[in-house]
């Protein structure tokens, strides 16, 4: 149903008269009308997420968000069970809508509730895409925003994150297997190549070389106005097994490595080996500038004493890694201002990975705060295993440090998780911009709902019901949660599950 609105009706005091707008009625407001919530009675075609507006006596239109929509009617137990005997009930039914109240923009450009609930009766109405950009300062900062996708269902109004404020104060991604995490990120680390940012990935599973070449053009790339292309010339790969991953060699410096934190990796109790371990290093390091790990063995196989072939055995499983060479891999080989650098983990023990997750981290921190590398990006896949909420990993304490301080030195962290509960929550607290994907593991939902600021129960329970690429995004310049439809990958999509049949 379509009605003429004259908008001077009441004093708008947020903006300048625009005369006689055409909006849809969807509803009568009806019942108990708080300032931050009401209901209506639903007259017209209206979902659950979707923007209304109400004209108010005193602040003028006003935006909402319907949170919820029930079905009420007069039908008992009683008389279902008279229709199912097949007598002819008279069945009386009408939707309700419940809608949480965003606000309005005051003389100023600030956003206000209005402070005196709206009078039973008011018209509810569909919201237009300006009221809704409008009100949620919704803004198309194409120089400095990463475009990520499209408000969802209202795909005429793009969604920009502001990329300084990723670097300044973190991201983190929080999905359930399937639900689109690798392929949003794909998305994000497009943006950052477009706009020259430079950045680190650690890729648990070799997703993300296929960065370099360009998707297959579908519709939806026209309908969010996206070119596929590929980005071959701006990223590096590393790997430890350069051969597996068709990467090149990453590898460290032993003699960077303490006793303790080599005894840490491999798991053995300090009290009983450090002596000896410290011991042959020292000799190693008063000898020689560079050792490896075949000269310690050989040094400790010389004191012929059999208390030691546990740290022996240890040792040589490290050396047949091969991520120790005499001459690591120098940081400015892997951070290169504007280029993409992916540290491809797939196919690496999990303690190796934790290994280089430690290193690697510790380095870009260390070097980012003298200044000899540009600001970066450090984004990390599978962020719970190297920064468990129970538990520690020898990668936690750097990463933790990185999060509290890292926004200082222009050095930004994205994490990425399947599972939300089992991230450190120090970690995940510093992250001011949050993307979620669908969640539904209840312990997952309530860390999410304790992390995020201005969720309502609709929309935490919305999460659990979400399509595919369909993610809520808050934090950063988005003022208060939102519903985006992730813009289709200008790259291929190299996170795809493996058909078995």
């Amino acid at each position: 149903m379509e009605e003429v609105v004259d908008s001077k009706a009441v004093e708008l005091p947020y903006e300048k008269e625009q005369g006689r707008e055409r909006l849809k009625r969807v509803g009568i407001i009806y019942g108990e009308v708080g300032t931050t919530q009401f209901t209506f009675s639903v007259t017209g075609s209206v979902e659950q997420g979707d923007y209304v507006q109400v004209l108010h006596e005193k602040f003028g239109w006003v935006l909402g968000r319907v949170d919820e929509i029930k079905r009420k009617t007069n039908l008992s137990i009683e008389k279902a069970k008279e229709m199912l005997l097949g007598s002819d009930i008279e069945v009386k039914e009408m939707l309700s809508a419940t809608v949480v109240v965003i606000g309005y923009r005051d003389r100023k450009g600030f956003l206000q509730y209005p402070r005196i609930p709206f009078r039973v009766g008011s018209i509810v109405y569909l919201a237009q895409d300006s009221f809704i950009k409008k009100v949620i300062g919704i803004e198309e900062i194409k120089n400095t925003g990463a475009y990520i996708g499209r408000l969802f269902r209202y795909r005429s109004i793009p969604i920009y994150l502001d990329i300084n404020a990723m670097v300044q104060k973190h991201v983190s991604i929080l999905a359930k297997t399937g639900a689109g995490k690798s392929y949003l990120t794909g998305v994000l680390l497009e943006e950052l190549l477009k706009h020259g940012v430079t950045a680190v990935v650690v890729d648990s599973h070799g997703e993300y070389p296929s960065l370099k070449y360009p998707a297959k053009k579908t519709k939806l790339h026209d309908e969010f106005k996206v070119k596929p292309r590929g980005y071959a010339s701006k990223i590096k790969v590393f790997s430890p097994d350069p051969q597996l991953n068709n990467a090149k060699p990453l590898k460290f410096t032993l003699a960077a490595m303490t006793p303790r934190e080599l005894l840490n990796l491999m798991n053995l109790d300090a009290r009983q080996y450090l002596i000896p371990l410290r011991k042959a290093m020292d000799l190693l390091k008063m000898s020689r500038k560079y050792f490896t790990i075949r000269d310690i063995i050989r040094l400790l196989e010389s004191e012929e004493n059999n208390n030691l072939a546990p740290l022996i055995s240890q040792l040589e499983y490290l050396d047949e890694m091969g991520v120790f060479d005499k001459k690591g891999t120098r940081i400015d080989e892997i951070v290169e201002k504007g280029k993409l650098s992916i540290i491809n983990l797939r196919g690496i023990p999990p303690d190796i990975q934790e290994l280089v997750v430690q290193r690697l981290s510790m380095a870009l921190f260390e070097l980012r705060k003298r200044g000899k590398i540009p600001p970066l990006m450090l984004v990390i896949e599978e962020a719970h295993n190297y920064a468990p909420q129970q538990g520690m990993s020898s990668a936690t304490k750097i990463l933790r440090t990185i999060a509290s301080e890292g926004r200082k030195f222009g050095l930004g962290l994205c994490i990425i998780s399947q599972r939300p509960a089992k991230v450190d929550k120090n970690i995940l607290s510093q992250c001011n911009t949050q993307i979620i994907l669908k969640v539904t593991n209840p312990n997952d939902l309530k860390a999410i709902g304790n992390s995020v600021e201005g969720l309502t129960k609709g929309s935490l329970e919305e999460i659990q019901r979400l399509p595919v690429g369909v993610a809520l995004v808050t934090g950063g310049n988005i003022s208060m949660p939102l519903f985006v439809e992730i813009r289709p990958r200008e790259t291929k999509h190299g996170g795809e599950s493996v058909k078995v049949i």
